[in-house]
């Protein structure tokens, strides 16, 4: 891949620019100069959300779908660099939806079709397709606890649709798109790294408050679907791994701008034991939380979530654990979703 850097002024395309890493992406590429084209299926709600970035006429908005073969051709037009941040936050299902047909085949197919855009225009360097920390387990194929997990340690997909933990459909989504895609780039010749983002949190741009966010302060709000899917991470890597929503979206544009870049990274800052994570919230702030889950039964397990490919690159994270949970608290008390009492 040919070098590049953000005084440039070149051309970045980002999908699901709506979605909490999509829009703060898109802001911070701005702020290094780029221009981007930023990517939504609803057009009123990116304006709504991506109008007050400013950008001095660098960001352009387009309509596209995953679901509509050669909807991103326009948007990847002229772009050097493309970020698939676009997915479904769909955790779980109902007991009659056929899996594959209603969920697993359209993020296949969008994957797909976002990247034939990208071989078709033939100015895109190198696409960063965004995973997630549910792609990764700290546990080997005996169900031994793994001392330092790093990219390698996959989460089995046929596991997964055995055991169908909280949140499994997301899981599985992420672990089959995420293989289609080097699949597909492997075929066309497109330079793809996948960046694995664990849990998110910190300040949002977006008008809703973030999923990723719910789930992490899921112990103080009480909420009764999403707290299993928080324990259900604890269980498979035997911590939360978090990052702030600043440290991702500079990760991303590292990995996009370095040369050397390649296959996958996992970029998390820190991790910390469930009973540490909801003794920080219960403690800490204890006007938020009237539903407070108890910490009990939440044994601390020594397993390392390894960054160390990130930033053996020179990758830097400028925020912590207390950074993170400060920040998330603090947003999601203005936007009036923690309530103090």
């Amino acid at each position: 891949m040919a070098s590049f850097h953000h005084g440039d002024a070149m051309a970045m395309c980002v999908t699901g620019a709506t979605g909490y890493i999509g829009s703060w992406l898109v802001q911070s590429l701005l702020k290094k100069g780029y221009l981007v084209h930023a990517t939504a299926r609803d057009l009123d709600k990116a304006r709504q959300v991506l109008s007050n970035l400013g950008g001095n006429g660098k960001l352009k908005i387009f309509k596209a779908d995953l679901d509509e073969e050669g909807s991103f051709d326009e948007a990847v037009k002229g772009c050097i660099g493309v970020f698939h941040v676009a997915a479904s936050m769909e955790f779980n299902c109902d007991a009659n939806q056929n899996i594959e047909s209603s969920m697993l085949e359209p993020a296949l197919k969008g994957t797909t079709n976002l990247l034939q855009s990208c071989s078709k225009v033939g100015s895109v360097k190198r696409v960063i397709f965004t995973s997630s920390i549910s792609t990764i387990t700290a546990k080997d194929e005996n169900g031994e606890w793994i001392h330092k997990v790093d990219e390698s340690c996959l989460n089995p997909a046929n596991l997964v649709w055995k055991k169908r933990p909280s949140g499994w459909v997301y899981v599985l989504s992420k672990l089959l798109t995420e293989q289609k895609a080097f699949q597909f780039a492997n075929e066309k010749g497109i330079d793809l790294v996948s960046i694995i983002p664990p849990t998110v949190a910190g300040p949002f741009l977006t008008p809703d408050v973030p999923t990723s966010l719910q789930v992490l302060l899921s112990p103080i709000t009480g909420d009764p679907k999403l707290f299993p899917i928080l324990a259900a991470v604890h269980a498979r890597l035997g911590s939360i791994p978090l990052v702030h929503i600043e440290d991702i979206c500079n990760a991303h544009i590292f990995l996009m701008e370095h040369v050397e870049a390649e296959g996958r990274y996992i970029c998390s800052a820190t991790s910390c034991a469930m009973a540490q994570l909801i003794e920080i919230l219960s403690f800490k702030y204890p006007s938020c939380s009237p539903k407070r889950i108890s910490e009990d039964h939440y044994e601390k397990i020594p397993s390392i979530i390894c960054s160390m490919k990130l930033t053996s690159l020179g990758f830097k994270f400028c925020y912590d654990l207390a950074d993170i949970i400060k920040h998330s608290v603090a947003s999601c008390s203005e936007s009036g979703f923690l309530k103090t009492f």
